[in-house]
C-alpha cells in the first residue's frame, strides 16, 4: 500500500522512499519486533546495507539489528518515519542516531534549526521507547577543508546537539576525528565525495563505536 502523498514530508514522495518505508515496516514485522540494536539515519546509515555490509555482518548481525537509514533524509523526514510506524512495537536496548548532514547540505540550514530537528527526534524516541538508550552521534565531517562553509555548519550544529545528551538516556559520541588527517582534512580515500564513507571506513566507524555499544547494551 502506498502512502497518501499529502502526508509524506516534502521531497520524500519518491516511489523508492515510499517502497522502502513499507519494506521496513514488513521487515520489522518479520523480525517479530525482536530488535535490540536500531540504527536511525540518512544515506550514511542506509549504506550499512551495501558499502558497509561486510562490516555490518561482522559487528552487528548477532545483535538483533535493524537498519532504518534512508538516503537523503533530513531531520523532518526521520521524525515523520518515527511517528509513522517504523519504531512502533519495538523495544531495542540501544538506538544509534546519526542525522543532520542533509540539513546542512540540501537546505543550508542554520545550526539552530538542525539542532531543533534532532531535539524533536530525540523527544519522540524517548516518548515511544522510554526504556531504550540512545547513542547520539555527532554528524560526520564533510567537505575537504576544515574551513569549508559546509564543515563549519556541521560543526556548529554538533556543538548544539551535544547539549541534548544527558548521559543517562541520551549519550553523545563524536568520532569525526577518525575520518580526518591531523590537519583536519577529509581525504578522498576516506570519503570519495567528501561526504559518504568509503567501504573500509565502515570498519573504522564500527570500531570507534564498539566500546559504547558494548557498554550501553549491557
Amino acid at each position: 500500500m502506498s502512502l497518501p502523498l499529502s502526508v509524506i514530508p516534502i521531497e520524500r514522495s519518491e516511489d523508492w522512499w515510499q517502497i522502502r518505508h513499507q519494506q521496513k515496516l514488513a521487515e520489522k514485522q518479520g523480525l517479530n519486533n525482536d530488535v535490540d540494536l536500531l540504527f536511525l539515519g540518512d544515506s550514511i546509515t542506509h549504506s550499512w546495507e551495501d558499502t558497509g555490509a561486510d562490516t555490518w555482518q561482522t559487528h552487528y548481525a548477532h545483535l538483533k539489528p535493524l537498519n532504518l537509514g534512508y538516503s537523503g533524509d533530513r531531520t523532518e523526514h526521520l521524525l515523520w518515519r518515527v511517528q509513522n510506524g517504523e519504531i512502533e512495537g519495538l523495544s531495542p536496548k540501544l538506538v544509534i542516531l546519526l542525522i543532520g548532514t542533509n540539513n546542512a547540505g540540501h537546505r543550508v540550514e542554520s545550526a539552530e534549526d538542525t539542532a531543533a530537528g534532532v531535539s524533536a527526534i530525540l523527544a519522540e524516541i524517548r516518548s515511544r521507547l522510554p526504556e531504550t538508550k540512545i547513542l547520539l552521534l555527532a554528524t560526520f565531517p564533510r567537505s575537504k577543508s576544515p574551513n569549508a562553509p559546509m564543515r563549519k555548519r556541521v560543526n556548529a550544529a554538533n556543538a548544539l546537539t551535544q547539549q541534548l545528551a544527558d548521559e543517562k538516556h541520551i549519550f553523545w559520541l563524536d568520532i569525526g576525528s577518525e575520518f580526518l588527517t591531523d590537519d583536519g582534512l577529509v581525504l578522498d580515500t576516506v570519503m570519495p565525495d567528501y561526504l559518504h564513507l568509503a567501504p573500509a571506513q565502515y570498519q573504522v566507524w564500527a570500531q570507534a563505536m564498539a566500546n559504547s555499544i558494548s557498554r550501553l547494551m549491557e
